[in-house]
């Protein structure tokens, strides 16, 4: 049986994200090759410069991988927000006091449900947007994901259906990506957080897979009591040894919420950066074994 777990931190110099100088309010990650930051690396060769700097990037992960110590890897996270949600156009209707102390407590109003929030119309096209950002990025070198996962929440399946599906890369056409429990967002009271059942996410999405484990019925959704920041935390580093442990690819897909990847950019000691609605944060993550092999 394996027993393993692993600190986390990010290492920065990769994407202007980790600079403290970009502000994340007016960044743009599309017109910024997501943020790739021009430079050289260790193991350039007299080569490299003709190649793209994402394959020069790519090539550099892979020898620090090929190089680390044993207990040692390092993985680069594409951490995605799902697009615009019909919760989120409500919080910005009523203001977020409301919202949190009332309407979030509600199923919906006379404008529709908000329970498992789908996507707008703005939503859908905020989706398509990071598909065809992706698009141009891989033409030029970027690695495309080697692992897909998915919050189990209506809005990131529905946002990474349209994201990645006919991109035209491997494992896309079908796209299989990982249904992850712990991916969900801060959890409780809210019922846009409540997932639907697994046999309604499956009859939505019947080529996305399930992790072992996965429940019909949502356990995790309390109507009375709001998952505090540090249980949030909890969680998402629990999903992150998950993802570690089994997982030995390098560039790995999530599509989540703000809640979550704020959770994961605090776990790897990376700053604090929003996303808006629909974007994309790539992160190049340490992980150093602190358990072994029993």
């Amino acid at each position: 049986m394996v027993s393993q777990t692993f600190s986390f931190r990010t290492v920065p110099g990769f994407f202007l994200q980790d600079e403290p100088t970009t502000d994340p309010d007016t960044f743009d990650y599309s017109s910024t090759n997501f943020g790739l930051i021009p430079r050289s690396y260790e193991n350039d060769t007299a080569g490299s410069k003709d190649r793209t700097q994402w394959d020069r990037f790519a090539r550099h992960i892979v020898h620090l991988n090929t190089n680390a110590d044993k207990g040692t890897s390092y993985k680069v996270l594409f951490l995605g927000r799902h697009g615009e949600g019909v919760h989120n156009v409500a919080e910005r209707r009523y203001g977020t006091k409301a919202w949190d102390e009332y309407w979030s407590l509600l199923d919906g109003d006379e404008h529709g449900t908000w329970v498992d929030a789908h996507l707008t119309a703005v939503g859908i096209a905020q989706a398509q947007f990071a598909h065809d950002t992706w698009a141009k990025q891989i033409a030029t070198g970027m690695p495309p994901p080697q692992s897909y996962y998915a919050s189990p929440l209506h809005r990131c399946c529905q946002t990474a259906a349209v994201t990645f599906e006919r991109l035209g890369i491997p494992l896309t056409d079908p796209f299989q990506p990982v249904v992850k429990e712990l991916l969900r967002e801060t959890m409780g009271e809210h019922t846009c957080d409540r997932r639907s059942n697994k046999s309604a996410i499956a009859a939505e999405f019947p080529r996305y897979r399930f992790e072992a484990g996965f429940v019909e019925e949502d356990e995790l959704w309390d109507p009375k009591v709001r998952e505090s920041d540090e249980l949030r935390n909890k969680r998402l580093l629990e999903l992150l040894n998950d993802v570690f442990l089994t997982d030995e690819n390098i560039f790995l897909s999530l599509t989540a919420h703000s809640g979550a990847i704020t959770s994961i950019l605090e776990i790897i000691g990376h700053r604090k950066f929003p996303l808006a609605t629909g974007t994309v944060i790539p992160v190049v993550v340490k992980a150093q074994s602190m358990g072994g092999w029993h």
